[in-house]
């Protein structure tokens, strides 16, 4: 190895986002987050991912918080280390596509309250989605453009397809590529075909984002870095492993002396672990960190289903009383799979096809019960998936509407101004109009929230100054 030219691998941190995302569903408040910021700032990470995916949703909807003060907050204590999100193209943070007026505000605002790096990702892979989200973040001088890829098995995903895709996304303006493994299929060999054949046919810096699921992942990690992959995502130990991502010290102490050494310091990383431990260990005691998410799930490579999916699942039999049908189901996700055009099994994707095979094997007959958004893939209201859709069974669900074949955006008329009018009595600041948008009724209720905790607030000085209370 003495010969080889250096080419120290770059680390992206997760703790503040998909760590405890994959861990605890999003938990961790601002509070645990903000003591640590200081030490997280003086690494040397690349970025630190703390933004988008599911927080803001959860923010609001569990911790009371305003997601954007987060940011602020995030952008004030970060001097030296770049912030990264995670957006769902279209559907920015949502489950659905918003109009393109929508998705560039979104982008806008998201930058101007700190965010530098915007990793975009759409779940079917069909990259006309992640066109307005590109653009508006490539209008904005301090963001750099990362485009994921949801990185899936099937006979249609070859090398080719691959390759392709990612000369696609590097014509469309990306400053950098993710292969995003949400589902820890990756495996060590298969990432070293994977990354050499990427490094071959694109110029862009290229990251790997995979997950502990399957117990492959630090594995996977290091067969990438040696075969070109640029940067890695990692999380701090305590929230590293099982549903969550390889440990950052392990990683750093693999690399260690060898040309891809981080140059991270193992020491101040002990004591950023340190401080997350009792975190860690908080979650355990309150039943938010169940123990089963932190081992091994074979499952997932035997049927390519996402760790969250499989506990989604479960809890779908459970309350049918129907845990008997597990293995049923599980077999029947790879057929649905295959008639819905074998899309990656990502939000939303991932939930559409397991309800829909949970469905087919309760009611005894496949496709008799068919939820909307069942209806809504294969109507087109996604976007396009890699293969055609099974014809008969599109038949049985859509009948006799017409698909549509245009990007979904294209038939949605700007809503931004409308949004406006229905936030008016409870806005406070221009992002809340953005709040309200992907998340009405949670909105309304955080408004509310916040309205009652300043009343509160404002009430308590007013006594002060009363002298109701010693000062």
């Amino acid at each position: 190895m003495a010969d080889i030219k250096k080419k120290p691998v770059q680390i992206v941190e997760t703790v503040l986002r998909d760590a405890h995302q994959s861990l605890v569903a999003t938990r961790m408040t601002t509070e645990q987050m903000l003591p640590i910021i200081d030490k997280m700032d003086k690494v040397g990470y690349r970025a630190v991912e703390c933004w988008g995916g599911a927080t803001f949703d959860a923010s609001l909807r569990f911790l009371h918080e305003d997601p954007w003060e987060r940011l602020r907050k995030f952008k004030d204590g970060f001097k030296n280390t770049k912030l990264q999100m995670l957006f769902r193209g279209q559907n920015i943070l949502g489950y659905n596509h918003y109009a393109d007026d929508v998705v560039e505000y979104f982008v806008q605002k998201s930058v101007a309250n700190g965010i530098d790096i915007i990793r975009i990702f759409d779940a079917l892979n069909d990259i006309r989605n992640l066109k307005t989200a590109v653009n508006a973040a490539n209008k904005e001088k301090n963001a750099e453009v990362q485009i994921a890829l949801c990185y899936t098995l099937g006979d249609a995903y070859t090398l080719d397809y691959w390759k392709d895709i990612a000369k696609r996304i590097e014509d469309m303006g990306a400053d950098s590529l993710c292969v995003k493994d949400m589902a820890g299929l990756l495996t060590p060999y298969a990432a070293e075909e994977l990354i050499g054949s990427l490094k071959g046919s694109t110029k862009l810096p290229i990251e790997l984002h995979t997950h502990y699921t399957a117990g492959v992942a630090s594995m996977t990690l290091l067969k990438a870095v040696e075969s070109g992959c640029d940067i890695i995502d990692t999380a701090i130990s305590p929230l590293a492993l099982g549903t969550s991502q390889p440990a950052t010290e392990v990683m750093v102490e693999t690399f260690r002396g060898t040309p891809y050494d981080t140059g991270l310091d193992i020491n101040l990383l002990s004591e950023i672990a340190d401080y997350f431990q009792p975190i860690r260990e908080g979650f355990i005691k309150s039943g938010l960190l169940n123990p089963k998410v932190l081992g091994v799930n074979i499952n997932t490579l035997k049927y390519q289903v996402p760790g969250g999916m499989l506990s989604n699942l479960i809890n779908q039999l459970k309350e049918a009383g129907k845990e008997d049908k597990y293995r049923e189901v599980l077999e029947e996700i790879p057929r649905v799979r295959k008639d819905f055009g074998e899309p990656p099994l990502v939000t939303p994707s991932s939930q559409i096809v397991g309800t829909q095979a949970v469905m087919n094997v309760l009611s005894g007959e496949r496709y008799k019960l068919v939820p909307k958004e069942s209806k809504k893939i294969m109507l087109g209201e996604f976007g396009q998936t890699i293969k055609p859709f099974n014809a008969e069974v599109q038949k049985k669900i859509i009948g006799d509407e017409k698909p549509i074949t245009c990007r979904p955006a294209d038939l949605i008329p700007p809503q931004l101004p409308e949004f406006e009018k229905q936030v008016a009595k409870w806005k406070e600041q221009d992002e809340d109009v953005l709040t309200y948008a992907l998340f009405p009724k949670v909105a309304e209720e955080f408004f509310e929230y916040r309205a009652a905790q300043k009343t509160k607030v404002d009430m308590t000085k007013a006594d002060k100054a009363a002298g109701a209370y010693p000062v």
